[in-house]
């Protein structure tokens, strides 16, 4: 093999081993902390989210509460098939509202925030 195509196999696999490492970096983000109150203000708005536990999108939903979530209103579609299809869940995550108002997909906290009127701590 000649000077140049390892330099240029050398270039590659550096490429690819940092952008391996910001991709693992970036799915081990912390939870945002100190989002209980926030958390229990969803809950006395009526928002509800529903789920599914083989949803990946649910689980990082979950993950971006941390401790938190345990004061969302959750509804697990498939303990509860009837329910989420008399709301006309079709995918997951979906978020409903007390207006009745629906957001499909993961949430980030600041859109969360804006529909319910919910503040969010400062950071």
């Amino acid at each position: 093999m000649d000077k140049k195509a390892a330099v240029v196999i050398a270039g590659i696999s550096l490429f690819l081993l940092a952008g391996g490492f910001f991709i693992v970096m970036q799915s081990q983000k912390p939870a945002i902390t100190g989002l209980d109150d926030f958390a229990k203000c969803l809950d006395q708005k009526g928002a509800v989210m529903y789920g599914a536990y083989w949803c990946s999108h649910c689980q990082s939903q979950k993950k971006t509460f941390g401790d938190s979530f345990k004061f969302i209103k959750y509804v697990e579609c498939t303990q509860q098939t009837q329910l989420c299809q008399e709301k006309n869940v079709s995918g997951y995550p979906t978020w409903e509202f007390a207006d009745g108002t629906k957001l499909e997909g993961e949430q980030p906290l600041d859109q969360l925030s804006k529909t319910t009127g919910c503040q969010l701590p400062q950071t």
